[in-house]
């Protein structure tokens, strides 16, 4: 249609709705509308927005959780898609909160510029590492609590038991513990420590059976996915995948090294007064990927010649540690940006001829 206006979506995402709303090029308030959170709803949402004229963008906030499946379905149908931060506390306080306002709010973010940034694809395969990494992740930190509690368990048990165990080596105890047998008799509280601590063990031998597949299942994607990322000094498996899945599936949709360092929270924040010049560190950004890039740091200087001189050589010039490794952190982003934005897909076979 020759009149057809330029609308720019906004929607606010929920588990089981989603509200939306539609402005015009210069931020009038159209309309407002729910939506369920099912393939129908999506298609009604977009057919709904573009009742009102040819959709420039839709700005959705939450397309990492709620907001996944409508992101999905809206680049599906060639809708360019921005993500939206939730508005700060100051704002909240000034206009209010309601569905309908965060949702309006959402599309003023993109028509004024102050959303502008591309969500992550999760349609390839690292969507797939992440979600292994999900359970990879908590199986870890409940075998953690175990080994805890068999610990805790052990100190507070009656002595014959006590002075048994506490001599063991863990690897030692966990087997010790699953092959024993303690009784029924659980109203005596040797007994009822004996069966707990068995049970305990029991889980521990199985969420490390499950750490164990897990990890056999992402270093095979990751050497299909980036093997010269991995490849790199004190990069493993954890840290490399961790550094694909801040980048995500499209990592085109980040501009340049600059802009890596930035989501990675590792870009020099001015930090100076006075005489004084000086950087500090950045507390925002992707705390998982700075814990990633913060890890390959150490691992480099402990174990990397170059990385050993050049830590002798600031020292002598008289930087702090925290400095050093804040530099350190940038150089490594910067190393790691260029792999990172190459296509992930499997290498091919080198062919062998007699």
């Amino acid at each position: 249609m020759a009149d057809e206006i330029a609308v720019i979506g906004g929607v606010d995402t929920h588990t089981d709705f989603h509200q939306a709303a539609v402005i015009d090029s210069i931020g009038r308030h159209l309309a407002t509308e729910a939506f369920p959170t099912t393939p129908d709803g999506y298609r009604r949402l977009l057919d709904w927005l573009r009742s009102h004229g040819e959709v420039i963008a839709v700005g959705v906030e939450g397309t990492g959780a709620y907001g996944a499946e409508l992101a999905r379905s809206l680049r599906a149908n060639q809708v360019t898609v921005i993500e939206v931060d939730r508005p700060d506390r100051r704002t909240r306080r000034a206009n209010g909160k309601s569905d309908p306002v965060d949702a309006f709010a959402a599309a003023t973010a993109v028509l004024s510029g102050r959303a502008g940034g591309a969500p992550k694809a999760r349609n390839g395969i690292v969507e797939a590492i992440r979600t292994l990494r999900v359970v990879r992740r908590s199986a870890v930190k409940d075998r953690t609590q175990t080994i805890n509690q068999i610990r805790t368990l052990i100190i507070t048990a009656p002595g014959e038991v006590r002075e048994r165990l506490r001599a063991l080596a863990p690897a030692e105890l966990i087997k010790h513990l699953a092959r024993s047998r303690p009784g029924a008799k659980t109203s005596d509280p040797a007994c009822a420590v004996k069966v707990a601590l068995r049970r305990l063990a029991r889980r521990y031998q199985y969420l490390t059976a499950e750490i164990s597949d897990a990890d056999a299942e992402l270093k095979a994607l990751m050497t299909e996915a980036a093997p010269e990322l991995v490849a790199l000094p004190g990069v493993g498996v954890e840290t490399a995948a961790q550094l694909l899945i801040t980048a995500g599936d499209n990592p085109e949709r980040l501009t340049s090294e600059a802009s890596f360092a930035h989501l990675c929270a590792v870009a020099p924040v001015p930090a100076s007064s006075g005489r004084t010049n000086r950087h500090r560190l950045n507390r925002g950004g992707d705390r998982r990927a700075n814990h990633a890039l913060h890890m390959i740091a150490l691992v480099r200087m402990r174990y990397d010649k170059r990385t050993q001189d050049y830590v002798a050589r600031r020292t002598a010039e008289g930087m702090s540690k925290k400095d050093i490794l804040r530099c350190l952190k940038r150089f490594i982003a910067r190393e790691v940006y260029k792999y990172l934005t190459r296509p992930h897909t499997t290498r091919k076979p080198l062919l062998h001829t007699a």
